[in-house]
């Protein structure tokens, strides 16, 4: 008996869930299925919608530079929402070209690129606002190396 209460329930969470008319078990479970289908193709048509808006927007690249205290070294992040232009082979040339060799760094391509470097100058600290010009035109116009992220 208590079995039946059970699924008797849930047909009937099922029944309202689904708006469905029907008193019969087959049909409420058949207005389920359909329901939760017709749930899927709304989520994949938003998905698209939302694939679309992302690929229009024009989101601002984001770069900082900064000087560790004490130490000489150089703290550079760097956000854009680019992919796939070979982003991180044209920073680093241009931070080779600006006598900045990278120590460490740590650099994600999953949303956009994300790249956080502790740098250090080969010969005398840069000026931070041309570094920062530098690695802005950079992600501009990227350089043609061989490899593209």
């Amino acid at each position: 008996m208590q079995g039946r209460t059970v699924v008797r329930k849930k047909l009937n969470k099922l029944s309202s869930l689904t708006k469905s008319k029907s008193l019969q078990k087959s049909s409420v479970v058949v207005d389920g299925f359909y329901h939760i289908n017709e749930l899927k193709l709304r989520l994949e048509a938003m998905v698209r919608e939302y694939s679309i808006l992302l690929q229009n927007l024009q989101l601002p690249t984001e770069v900082k530079v900064e000087r560790i205290h004490g130490d000489g070294l150089l703290v550079i992040k760097v956000k854009s929402w680019e992919k796939g232009r070979g982003l991180l082979v044209s920073i680093l040339e241009s931070l080779e070209e600006m006598g900045v060799n990278v120590v460490q760094a740590r650099v994600s391509c999953t949303h956009g690129f994300n790249m956080e470097a502790i740098a250090e100058a080969r010969d005398k600290a840069p000026d931070i606002q041309k570094l920062t010009q530098q690695i802005h035109k950079a992600i501009a116009e990227p350089g043609h190396g061989g490899v593209v992220l």
